[in-house]
């Protein structure tokens, strides 16, 4: 661990936050000096530090801030308005709370007139989407507080944020009325790779080894908000027994209450999710509908966009097949895990984790979940092959004797085949996985006949045993310490 957060470890969050993110906390930085009003959708899955970005970066120059009340009512969101309102604006305890949200904007923007800074002043509206309810108006009023006041100036931010990316993305980003090309800023913030997992958990002084933390990251993801749950001086397996086992552990109830939260009707998001975590390789939509015992249409396609959307389901293409041909993968560390252990083993206590991790099921898990983050790690890959600057398409491929997770295609003629193997010490290819192999790479080529010349690439997490197997068939060797690099 000592060679790549050596210097990092005596950093707090706010060295994370700059280097973790730099390129969105550089973004927003950049606003600050721009010579018009700025309008910033800031948006991501819930837990993973938009609220705290965005008051990081702004602490000094936000003069009016609110956020919005999960399943509150007009009438609450309103007299929450007043509030927030308050607390900067004394003159508004003048006034009674707004019946509707033109009243509501028209106080706040008295309010702005009343500030004689030069300085960028910041308005920033988190969990928008709970405020922005059907019926409500809000949407439109804000609509005209941009156009035809922020606008109009040169000294404002409009900051708005949510975890419901679904909504983001549809209400704002593509919208279509009158916030329609109106945005300055747009930031999807993303879960922490390994590298700022690492960073992130060393700020906090936990100082776990690689193995360690992806085995941590396998479980919980890289979701700021569960590691900071992560309890110091404990191992792994004590970690995830206090988070995810014992009673009124952190992430216990956490996915009820996340699918809550995001979604207005769950129900189906959940069927869906549930059922991509039965499988191991990613289905088409025909076949997780039929799963699901759902038909084809508008709700369900919009339920699984917002699942793509929120960061729980990755879409991809298989090797050599077009967009119709698209596969869906459960992405989420967390929701897999969920369904594999956390909902039939909850609340049994200390220990629990220990004794499910020694059975097939959890070997067959983690050899999965391992996968599944080597995925989220291509670019880290490439480069560790020393091909970063090499454009490539990263897909899978399966036949009916034959599966490849990950196949690096690249533009110099060459393809990548990838095996990842979770083990506890280095792995050794033996007589039976070397004509496994042997018969991947002839099926692969057979089916798609490529000219390209291919190698198999292994990343493990102890690396190879040097045997005459690994030598006649292995072109390229990775551990998990390249994951890691920046």
């Amino acid at each position: 661990m000592e060679r790549f957060f050596e210097e990092e470890s005596a950093q707090k969050i706010r060295f994370i936050l700059q280097n973790s993110i730099e390129a969105e906390y550089n973004r927003l930085t950049e606003i600050l000096t721009s010579e018009k009003s700025e309008l910033v959708a800031v948006y991501g899955r819930r837990r993973v530090g938009k609220t705290f970005l965005v008051r990081e970066v702004y602490k000094k120059n936000i003069v009016f801030s609110i956020t919005g009340l999960h399943n509150g009512s007009m009438k609450d969101q309103l007299r929450n308005f007043h509030n927030q309102l308050l607390s900067g604006h004394k003159k508004s305890a003048k006034k009674s709370v707004p019946t509707d949200w033109f009243s509501a904007f028209s106080m706040l923007k008295e309010y702005l007139d009343g500030i004689k800074s030069k300085e960028k002043k910041v308005v920033f509206i988190d969990e928008f989407p709970w405020i922005a309810t059907a019926r409500s108006g809000f949407l439109m009023w804000f609509e005209n507080f941009w156009n035809a006041y922020c606008a109009t100036r040169n000294d404002l931010i409009v900051v708005i944020c949510g975890s419901s990316a679904s909504f983001m993305i549809r209400n704002v980003v593509n919208n279509k009325g009158g916030l329609h090309n109106r945005l300055t800023c747009k930031i999807r913030l993303e879960a922490f790779n390994l590298y700022e997992t690492a960073l992130f958990l060393r700020s906090r002084g936990i100082k776990l080894e690689y193995y360690d933390i992806v085995s941590l990251y396998m479980a919980i993801g890289g979701i700021p908000h569960y590691l900071e749950l992560v309890p110091k001086g404990k191992s792994v397996a004590q970690i995830i027994d206090i988070l995810c086992f014992e009673p009124g552990g952190g992430l216990v109830g956490e996915f009820e209450a996340v699918f809550k939260s995001l979604f207005s009707n769950s129900d189906t998001h959940k069927l869906m999710v549930k059922s991509l975590a039965s499988n191991r390789k990613g289905v088409t939509r025909d076949v997780l509908l039929k799963k699901c015992k759902l038909q084809q249409s508008g709700f369900t396609s919009n339920v699984l966009q917002e699942l793509i959307e929120s960061g729980f389901v990755s879409q991809y293409t298989p090797f050599g097949k077009k967009n119709r041909g698209s596969l869906f993968r459960l992405s989420d560390e967390y929701c897999r895990f969920y369904f594999k252990f956390i909902d039939d083993y909850k609340n049994q206590g200390a220990g629990t984790w220990n004794k499910l991790f020694s059975k097939q099921t959890s070997v067959s898990w983690a050899g999965f979940a391992f996968e599944t983050v080597c995925l989220k790690h291509v670019k880290q890959i490439k480069d560790a092959l020393g091909i970063g600057q090499v454009y490539s398409v990263n897909s899978s491929w399966s036949s009916a004797d034959a599966q490849i997770d990950l196949i690096i295609d690249r533009d110099d003629n060459r393809i990548n085949l990838c095996e990842m193997k979770f083990y506890n010490s280095p792995f050794s290819i033996d007589k039976s996985y070397f004509a496994k192999l042997q018969k991947k790479i002839s099926s692969f080529k057979e089916e798609n006949a490529t000219r390209k010349g291919i190698g198999i690439t292994f990343i493990t997490t102890f690396g190879l045993k040097q045997n005459s197997y690994s030598l006649a068939i292995v072109e390229n060797e990775i551990k998990i310490e390249s994951l890691f690099v920046d």
